[in-house]
């Protein structure tokens, strides 16, 4: 299927998930992030906030734990520079004051920017992934321009509610892959190939 249709199904059934539904299997996700991950190398690590009305996995189950169990990361997150269309990155610490931008979408309302090159991993949002390791996003490419800029050895971490489709047929050799995909179930691996 191509990103589109699969954008529009994702979506969807991302949208259904019942708040119950979603907090646990954020919950499953975060758990399995640490299980997972050795964070001992990590020192500068991207998470993304949630978009609220499209259910997107709370990602403050990770974040949470990484200000209270791991001090020494300093976490990360994007605001969009409307001017550019880019992400900007920035520290994201508890005491980080957020704002909705235009899109209705929380981001830093301030904070010191961090190069894009001291990111050594991203918590990567997704709507669906393939067997392959392909993403399929909401399709403004934002996520892609910023994986693309990010250090070779930036390990990039997709979080799901959901297993992999077969094959994204229009995924193209310059996009850019996930390294792993965590679901609930599982801990997909293509680092390794």
């Amino acid at each position: 299927m191509i990103k589109s249709e699969l954008r529009k199904i994702y979506l969807a059934k991302q949208r259904s998930l019942s708040d119950f539904e979603r907090r646990d299997r954020s919950r499953k996700i975060s758990d399995a992030f640490f299980e997972h991950f050795s964070l001992q190398n990590i020192r500068f690590l991207h998470v993304f906030l949630a978009i609220e009305r499209n259910g997107e996995i709370e990602t403050s189950f990770v974040f949470k734990r990484l200000w209270s169990d791991y001090p020494e990361i300093t976490t990360v997150a994007s605001r969009v520079d409307f001017q550019t269309m880019t992400l900007e990155n920035l520290r994201f610490a508890p005491d980080t004051k957020l704002v909705s931008n235009r899109w209705h979408i929380f981001e830093p309302a301030n904070g010191e920017l961090i190069a894009i090159e001291k990111i050594d991993a991203v918590l990567v949002p997704l709507l669906c992934f393939d067997e392959r390791g392909c993403r399929v996003g909401y399709g403004k490419g934002f996520y892609d321009k910023f994986l693309c800029e990010c250090r070779m050895d930036c390990v990039k971490i997709g979080l799901s509610y959901f297993a992999p489709v077969t094959e994204i047929s229009d995924a193209r050799e310059y996009d850019v892959k996930l390294d792993y995909c965590v679901t609930p179930e599982e801990v997909l691996n293509w680092r390794k190939q």
